[in-house]
């Protein structure tokens, strides 16, 4: 799978050591920065990756800070993107099963790496099931599609 993958300073090390990961999975992962533990702008690297999503250049993206809200945040703000954040491997199969969520975010400063691993397993296993959610998702983004940002 094409993904694609952004952090800030916080979430450095986290995101160099899951981005290995998938792409030892077999995963090509396109890295969004941060390059390095320098401080940045969490928003312009969720900006960024969220808008390539849009686009559909990647169907899928991983983001990551200190606690996986701002990134959310951040990334919900891009017309027709569905980003959650994910704490735990339930969290991470809803995000994609019932919310058709093209991102998901984790907190490098709540979620250990182990258990990182075992969040990215969940949600790249999971799809969207369509079914009773198909009318959530669609009024979602019938709503976007009507209120500008």
């Amino acid at each position: 799978m094409k993904l694609a993958i952004g952090c800030d300073e916080a979430a450095y090390d986290l995101k160099q050591m899951l981005k290995k990961y998938m792409t030892d999975a077999g995963h090509e992962v396109t890295d969004f920065g941060t390059h390095d533990a320098q401080p940045v702008l969490y928003p312009d690297v969720a900006f960024a990756v969220a808008e390539q999503v849009a686009n559909g250049t990647y169907a899928r993206a991983l983001l990551l800070c200190g606690t996986g809200i701002g990134m959310a945040i951040s990334a919900n703000k891009v017309k027709g993107v569905r980003a959650a954040q994910c704490h735990d491997t339930y969290s991470a199969e809803r995000a994609s099963k019932s919310n058709d969520a093209q991102i998901i975010t984790i907190g490098a400063r709540v979620v250990g790496p182990e258990l990182a691993k075992s969040i990215v397993d969940a949600w790249l296993r999971s799809d969207f099931d369509g079914g009773r959610s198909q009318p959530k998702v669609d009024l979602i983004q019938a709503y976007e599609g009507n209120h500008s940002r």
